[in-house]
């Protein structure tokens, strides 16, 4: 493989990956600002839809919008009035050489623009309360409908997807809010305000700018069109550098494991030339829609200084009336450039609206609110042939049967993939049974609330997650009533309380970063405190130890023998070793029960489990 091809393969296979998790962003707008371009799927599915949707949202401070269009009607009103008041100062007071009237006049100028000074400083004040207000409302209802997704939708989306919904999207519509709209309405105010001043001052060089209209949208809409395609371009490339940082920062121990070092810099190299390449083209592009409009605006704005000029010589118009006109003519073009730019905002920020909809118009987990609660569980659990598959075309468990006694230890050992973990998950319901049945203490999980289920059922999960606080925090987020000594009991059990004491405020350390301060194992033994505290009757464990060493396992085997004291439990393992003193062991095969049995029985039998323990055959 050349160069040449190695960079482009390079390119196309980092753009493609990272590019979709970069916010677009647009070209310098004509104040400076920066707005979001539409990008590519930019454009909204059903805007009257999203505009409908979102208007919901500031329904309740409609008399304050209301306030502040008429705030943006001052403005524009002063702006216009401020200009047009020129006319009587130069030819009734400058040119006859009136200083007391000019005084006078011109302080009369300077309380006509203070008031649309005040007009805007209280529009924004407004505005920026409305958008805030409705962006808080948005985000509670996409946070409380996340609370009430199921797990299936949680594993079709990735986290950095249902994150880029509360920041992007959410900042898109607030950008809107703030100003996109007003901008948007006040640009059409100016624009109708100040051609309805031209032709009052003089309709013959309005006639100018008419046509000079069209000059001034086709520039626009082309810079426009051109700036979406190369900062489009850029945010793609800017994604691949990003992505290929991160992921190099990440591995940077095997980066460096096998002297890959030289190969980074130079992958980074060509990555970095070419966002290179793609921001000179979007910057520049983004930089001259400024200086364009603006010396079309000095064409006009010369066009109309000459010929008004002529015709004040002639007689045919007035001194005043003619520097007015040319101050029109020269602010005539910023509206519409504002306006060009505002239209993409708006799109971008009601296609992001779809998107934060569209979450919000997922089915919540089903649960008939009116279904009675389990009530004390005892915790006898049983599966009867039980058949589930998470799509329809490939089923994953196959006619499934087992019964739990109460206190009793099952175990399930098998491939990856085998369904072991899919059965702790139909337990709880995170996902519901083909066909089938799944019983508890006799009664059909499905027939009860899944809140009281999930109450009786604490899971030590492979992957641990802790929350921003404290130990005792973390550990009582098993059960939030739990006092002091009870969360201290479940750290001894869990074997948590010597290391949590060598803390620096022992419970009441603050954990950082998921728990950023504590080894792997330590935060599993956490995990393991917090199931120990909520005194669940049933208790999963999914590969609870796979984080602590051989001597640490050792260590809390006792702790975990009283965890499952008296609680029925269910253990995935992959260390077998963990799972000889189980009551009963399922080894599981593409989805059906082909051996079970004690350890003892099933290594008499010197099947599957044999020689997964022997080492005979791996763990796929």
């Amino acid at each position: 493989m050349d160069a040449n091809q190695k960079k482009d393969r390079l390119i196309k296979r980092y753009n493609a990956h990272y590019s979709s998790k970069m916010p677009a962003k647009a070209p310098m707008g004509p104040r400076g600002g920066r707005g979001r371009m539409m990008g590519k799927g930019g454009k909204p599915k059903d805007t009257s839809k999203a505009v409908k949707r979102l208007l919901s949202y500031v329904a309740a401070d409609k008399f304050k919008i209301a306030l502040a269009f008429v705030f943006v009607l001052v403005t524009a009103a002063s702006t216009l009035a401020g200009s047009y008041m020129l006319r009587p100062i130069i030819n009734n007071y400058i040119i006859p050489g009136d200083i007391k009237g000019l005084v006078m006049a011109l302080a009369l100028m300077a309380c006509v623009y203070l008031a649309g000074v005040l007009s805007s400083y209280f529009q924004a004040k407004i505005m920026i309360g409305i958008s805030q207000r409705a962006l808080c409302r948005i985000r509670e209802d996409l946070f409380d409908k996340m609370q009430n997704l199921p797990v299936s939708f949680f594993d079709r989306n990735s986290n950095g997807e249902l994150m880029s919904r509360f920041t992007n999207d959410v900042d898109t519509i607030g950008e809107m809010l703030n100003h996109t709209i007003i901008q948007l309405f006040s640009g059409v105010v100016t624009i109708i305000g100040t051609f309805s001043l031209m032709i009052y001052t003089n309709w013959q060089l309005a006639i100018i700018t008419i046509v000079m209209v069209p000059v001034f949208v086709k520039a626009a809409s082309f810079l426009a069109k051109r700036s979406r395609k190369f900062f489009s371009s850029q945010q793609a490339a800017l994604g691949a550098v990003n992505g290929y940082i991160e992921e190099t920062v990440s591995g940077q121990k095997v980066v460096k494991v096998f002297n890959h070092e030289p190969q980074a810099c130079e992958e980074f190299g060509i990555l970095n030339e070419e966002l290179r390449a793609k921001q000179t083209r979007a910057q520049f592009f983004g930089s001259i829609m400024g200086p364009v409009m603006g010396n079309l605006s000095q064409i006009n704005y010369a066009l109309t200084a000459t010929v008004g000029g002529l015709m004040c010589i002639l007689g045919g118009f007035d001194v005043g009336g003619l520097a007015v006109f040319v101050n029109y003519s020269r602010q005539f073009s910023r509206p519409i450039n504002e306006i060009s730019m505002q239209v993409a905002n708006i799109f971008s920020a009601l296609s992001g609206a779809e998107r934060v909809f569209a979450i919000m118009d997922e089915a919540p987990e089903a649960d008939v609110t009116d279904k009675p609660d389990f009530g004390e569980i005892y915790g006898k659990v049983e599966l009867k042939n039980v058949t589930f598959g998470y799509t329809p075309e490939k089923t994953i468990l196959k006619d499934i049967t087992l019964t739990a006694e109460k206190g009793r230890k099952i175990a399930f050992v098998g491939s990856t993939g085998a369904g072991k973990t899919t059965i702790t998950n139909l337990i709880n319901r995170f996902y519901d049974i083909d066909s089938g049945s799944i019983l508890i203490d006799g009664k059909d999980i499905r027939d009860y609330s899944k809140q009281s289920l999930r109450h009786s059922i604490a899971m030590v999960l492979q992957d641990t997650h802790l929350f921003t606080g404290t130990v005792r925090e973390n550990i009582r987020y098993g059960r939030l009533d739990a006092t002091d000594d009870e969360v201290i009991e479940a750290a001894k059990t869990a074997s948590a309380h010597s290391f949590i004491m060598r803390l620096p405020k022992g419970y009441d350390t603050v954990l950082e970063g998921d728990g950023a301060n504590l080894s792997q194992g330590q935060r599993q033994l956490l995990n393991i405190a917090r199931a120990a505290v909520s005194k669940a009757p049933i208790l999963i464990l999914d590969e609870a130890t796979s984080s602590v060493d051989t001597r640490t396992e050792k260590h809390i085997e006792h702790g975990m023998d009283r965890l499952m004291k008296n609680r029925t439990t269910f253990i995935i393992a992959h260390r077998l070793s963990t799972i000889r003193n189980s009551d009963s062991i399922m080894v599981l095969e593409q989805g059906e029960i082909i051996e079970r049995g004690t350890h003892d029985e099933l290594l008499e039998q010197r099947g599957r489990y044999y020689e997964l323990y022997t080492g005979v055959a791996e763990l796929e």
